[in-house]
């Protein structure tokens, strides 16, 4: 890799890594712990789980996630009609259940997450995933407003999508204790 190269991927990184700092706490946990579970990182449960709800919620995560390689697999590679079925319908699935959980807030975190879920290939579809099951009646209608105002009219409208794969993949980091000073 040149200098040139490692400085835009330096780059890309330090931008990625700003934008999930900019995510509420409650997002970023959220956001590793799928990515654990959608990545195959990590024992999510042993992980992340703190209760028996939030294990139930991983053990259902895990079912959900696990129409991710047809998920990949069916990524269309133009937008034929013909192609989004088998791909568009589990995608909003999907992601209808991610935003029911209540942790993903804007459609930048969902952003963030699918690119790395799925690749950077997926992002001309997630604008309208998002927004499809942004307005399931599932959620509640004041989620359902705050989530559809979270994106902004360009991402909703853009001419075109890069397929540059993401840098940056948040991961669990254990806290370090400190010796204070005698």
């Amino acid at each position: 890799m040149g200098a040139e190269m490692r400085r835009a991927f330096g780059a890309t990184s330090l931008a990625e890594m700003k934008e999930f700092a900019g995510f509420p706490a409650a997002t970023q946990r959220y956001v590793r712990r799928a990515l654990d579970i959608g990545l195959g990182r990590q024992d999510a449960t042993r992980r992340w789980s703190r209760d028996l709800v939030e294990a139930a919620s991983i053990k259902a995560q895990a079912r959900i996630y696990g129409r991710l390689d047809h998920i990949r697999h069916h990524l269309p590679d133009d937008s034929g009609l013909d192609q989004v079925e088998p791909f568009f319908t589990p995608l909003v699935t999907m992601t209808a259940f991610d935003l029911g959980q209540g942790r993903i807030n804007s459609f930048s975190a969902y952003r963030f997450l699918y690119e790395r879920l799925i690749g950077g290939g997926v992002r001309p579809w997630l604008p309208g995933a998002f927004c499809a099951a942004a307005a399931m009646p599932i959620l509640h209608p004041e989620k359902r407003r705050s989530l559809l105002q979270s994106i902004s009219e360009a991402a909703a409208t853009a001419p075109g999508w890069s397929n540059r794969q993401p840098c940056f993949f948040p991961e669990w980091v254990d806290k370090v204790e400190e010796p204070l000073p005698s």
